[in-house]
């Protein structure tokens, strides 16, 4: 496809640049010197216990405590008002999301006062693996392209516009390859001068997965970037789930990660967008039933993450 022809092509020139480096590590604390506030987000599925027996967000939660400059608390979807009451949001500024099995159970105001944090930069929001389908993800991923829209397509002088959105046919299920990539706008122009355009949103999916565990390869396309600092230029996850692009989202401002598998499949394992003053960042690695956060690569990464997104 035309689409994942041209992500590969991008790919491939921001590669060029990725040679083996180490950089020195970001601040601990934020820049009032004051511990980074992190709350760790997690539905808590059953299917975790096999791997991690006090389950996944919990051993995040427990990582970032061992690392100097952070105040980490650790809630679940089950808690009052999901875990996620109007004073933990107030009192947060890195939020971890893991999200699979009940992403649908998040009532959608819930991501709304989420990205209406992020778009203030009183918060940033880190994606993992399945949270693609997040709450959260999703409503910041919308506001990302109604923000994309309003700059690819700047109003001009006397026009009447009107905009609408067109949310994929069903959420949660997969686009087909040949399904035209999401986000993307029609436009329509009338001879009154009036004009219409329709935001397909995106569907924040991808075409096929893969469940069974086989290692994985990971690039790191950015060695310069502190989410990567001491992180190897390449490094294998040794289980995992598969995602295969193309990734329905709108297009990042920064592709960290380039994650491939033996039968050629790959993805864009770690991107940032900015919404308004604040961040997402997602990263794909997982599966709840293999121990990718027991391992230190991928703990390194959230670790350098969160003290980046709180600078």
């Amino acid at each position: 496809m035309d689409s994942l022809d041209s992500r590969r092509g991008f790919l491939k020139v921001a590669s060029s640049a990725a040679i083996a480096s180490v950089v020195a590590a970001p601040n601990a604390s934020a820049k009032d010197g004051k511990p980074v506030k992190v709350v760790v987000w997690d539905e808590q599925q059953p299917a975790q216990r096999g791997t991690y027996p006090n389950f996944l967000g919990n051993r995040i939660a427990e990582h970032l405590r061992s690392q100097s400059g952070f105040e980490v608390k650790s809630v679940r979807l089950d808690d009052p008002e999901q875990g996620l009451s109007a004073g933990d949001l107030e009192d947060c500024r890195v939020l971890i999301w893991w999200g699979h099995v009940r992403n649908g159970d998040v009532r959608p105001e819930t991501g709304r006062r989420i990205v209406e944090r992020i778009k203030q930069g009183a918060l940033s929001l880190i994606a993992l693996h399945s949270a693609h389908w997040s709450t959260p993800f999703v409503e910041a991923m919308n506001e990302r392209a109604r923000m994309d829209l309003q700059r690819d397509f700047p109003v001009t002088k006397d026009e009447s516009r009107e905009v609408v959105e067109a949310p994929p046919p069903t959420r949660y299920t997969l686009p087909k390859y040949e399904t035209r990539l999401t986000p993307y706008v029609e436009q329509r122009k009338y001879p009154d001068g009036r004009s219409k355009l329709t935001l397909h949103l995106p569907y924040c999916c991808f075409p096929s997965y893969r469940g069974d565990g086989k290692p994985s390869s990971v690039r790191v396309l950015r060695p310069e970037h502190p989410i990567v600092a001491g992180v190897p230029a390449t490094f294998e996850i040794p289980q995992t789930e598969m995602y295969e692009e193309p990734f329905h989202v709108p297009a990042p401002d920064e592709v960290i990660f380039e994650e491939c598998w033996a039968p050629g499949e790959w993805f864009r394992s770690g991107m940032v967008w900015k919404i308004g003053k604040g961040r997402v960042f997602y990263f794909r690695p997982g599966h709840e039933t293999y121990p990718v956060f027991q391992q230190p690569i991928p703990l390194q990464i959230l670790t350098n993450a969160a003290r980046w997104l709180a600078s």
